[in-house]
């Protein structure tokens, strides 16, 4: 499997060298030259298998040949060591829990699967590699628990001051060992600019890469969920509506890769907060990045979000032929605090204010008899404690793995600029 550069001005390159470099030399973000669909049989008896049986036949053509069979069926062992379950909310409408994992976050599937396929790249090399990533919340501490200990692997994190939640913060900044945090004095998409700033730095002397969704090994198996969503429903033979919360757009990307593999999907909805640039290109067809603004729904507050270039990708650059099988709608935090209050009086369920937005994507969808619709739950609610206790009449119990580092000390760096990122990166 070969990967080129959306920007279409670096050579292609490997699944190995597209993980280790995690973006392109001309600053595009990397994709499979080609998506071959998964055999009609394997999707119609897709009960008979296993998740790690399934997660195997889905990603096997796009690592190819740069990790054997069985080290990759190994790989995806160690990742897949949780469940996905779906909690029913009213008679069309489901949650799909993504939060079961290490830390209570749908990024974990991601990280620890990138995290062994870097180590397992890094072995015989005694180069240290550093793997810098960008977080708007969730993604900074399921890639330090995910890459926790890795050998010739540090972990540099950069997150925005007060913009993400205590336990988040917690969670990227109290691990120690090959995990740095620096806290920038800015947005989301400011550190986000000061990594891709810096994989193109000739003077940095350190072997980076990304752990942001911009690389594939982050990305790609996002697609996995998906296909256990359709195990589980496929039987009640109606039509799957998926709402995705949606930032950077990188899972809900994965999850129109899934449609490409075979997987029948009927129709994708990405909700977002009022960080709403893709919702307004659908609407002008004019892409037309912003600033991005703060939320209770921080994992989104994204105002150019990388993957949908991606996306675009999927449906060959054509506004139309996106928008045949992908809707995108922007909701406020007043409204998205009313969902999650109908959703608990509906249901008794408590929700975390992501998948309160994707549930209101669903409803402004308009979902049909014969659909149903199925919004992420990307994350716990205990990691939005403060949003979901003055919300909803709950107290939230504490999971053991918030316990592990809720009373540990914060560790922080703090930055405001990109020189003082390459000043870190130098030392």
């Amino acid at each position: 499997m070969q990967y080129y550069s959306l920007h279409h001005k670096s050579p292609k390159t490997s699944f190995k060298k597209a993980v280790i470099e995690g973006l392109a030399k001309d600053r595009g973000i990397y994709f499979p030259e080609e998506i071959t669909p998964l055999d009609t049989a394997f999707i119609q008896n897709i009960s008979d298998y296993t998740n790690h049986e399934i997660a195997f036949e889905v990603i096997k053509q796009f690592v190819g040949n740069d990790i054997p069979e069985p080290i990759l069926k190994e790989i995806i062992k160690n990742t897949l060591t949780f469940d996905f379950p779906i909690e029913k909310i009213t008679n069309q409408i489901s949650s799909l829990e993504l939060f079961h994992g290490p830390t209570m976050a749908f990024k974990d599937v991601g990280a620890k699967f990138m995290a062994q396929c870097l180590e397992y790249f890094n072995k015989d090399n005694d180069e240290e590699v550093t793997v810098l990533v960008a977080t708007s919340g969730d993604t900074g501490g399921a890639v330090a628990n995910g890459f926790l200990g890795a050998k010739g692997v540090n972990v540099v994190i950069l997150y925005p001051s007060g913009k993400v939640s205590d336990i988040q913060e917690k969670q990227l900044t109290t691990l120690g060992k090959n995990i740095t945090a620096l806290e920038v004095d800015g947005v989301f998409d400011d550190c986000q600019e000061m990594v891709k700033t810096a994989f193109l730095d000739d003077e940095i002397e350190r072997k980076l890469t990304s752990a942001n969704s911009i690389n594939i090994a982050r990305w790609l198996p996002q697609m996995f969920y998906f296909f256990f969503a359709y195990k589980a429903l496929h039987q009640k033979k109606k039509d799957l509506v998926f709402s995705v919360p949606s930032g950077n757009f990188g899972n809900i990307c994965a999850g129109i890769m899934a449609q490409k593999l075979g997987l029948p999907v009927k129709h994708f909805v990405a909700s977002t907060n009022v960080n709403d640039t893709v919702p307004n290109y659908l609407k002008s067809g004019e892409y037309k990045p912003k600033p991005s603004k703060a939320t209770i729904s921080n994992a989104m507050d994204v105002g150019n979000p990388s993957n949908f270039i991606r996306i675009r990708e999927l449906f060959n650059n054509d506004l139309q032929q996106l928008k045949n099988s992908f809707s995108s709608y922007s909701f406020s935090d007043d409204e998205t605090r009313e969902k999650m209050q109908d959703i608990y009086d509906i249901s008794g369920y408590v929700s975390d204010p992501h998948g309160a937005v994707g549930y209101l994507g669903l409803e402004k969808y308009s979902l049909q008899e014969n659909e149903i619709g199925i919004f992420l739950e990307t994350a716990h609610p205990v990691k939005f404690l403060d949003v979901v206790e003055s919300t909803l009449p709950v107290s939230v119990a504490i999971p053991e793995q918030i316990k592990k580092v809720i009373d540990k000390e914060k560790v922080a760096l703090k930055i405001s600029t990109y020189e003082d990122l390459k000043s870190y990166l130098m030392e």
